[in-house]
């Protein structure tokens, strides 16, 4: 083969190996941007899920309190239970 024919497949090769490269990078930013878009979602998602979260926070203390102070009266509602039987 000559060298004019060696040169032009030489060319040939390097910009069918940039345009495959090219389209890689295409798919590969098309499929970034797919994640993205999720990750944008899954954030607007958390942030109502982090109001609601702080909701039952301050509801969680008034209900644990409570709680205790039922807690405390369960042995001697036992003991009078006991007594009725």
């Amino acid at each position: 083969m000559s060298f004019g024919v060696l040169m032009l497949l030489t060319v040939v090769e390097i910009v069918l190996l940039v345009v495959v490269l090219a389209l890689y990078l295409i798919v590969i930013t098309r499929r970034l941007q797919a994640v993205a878009d999720l990750l944008g979602q899954v954030s607007g998602g958390l942030s109502s899920v982090q109001g609601d979260v702080c909701l039952i926070g301050a509801g969680a203390a008034i209900l644990n309190r409570k709680l205790e102070t039922i807690e405390q009266a369960l042995p001697a509602i036992a003991v009078k239970a006991e007594s009725l039987s």
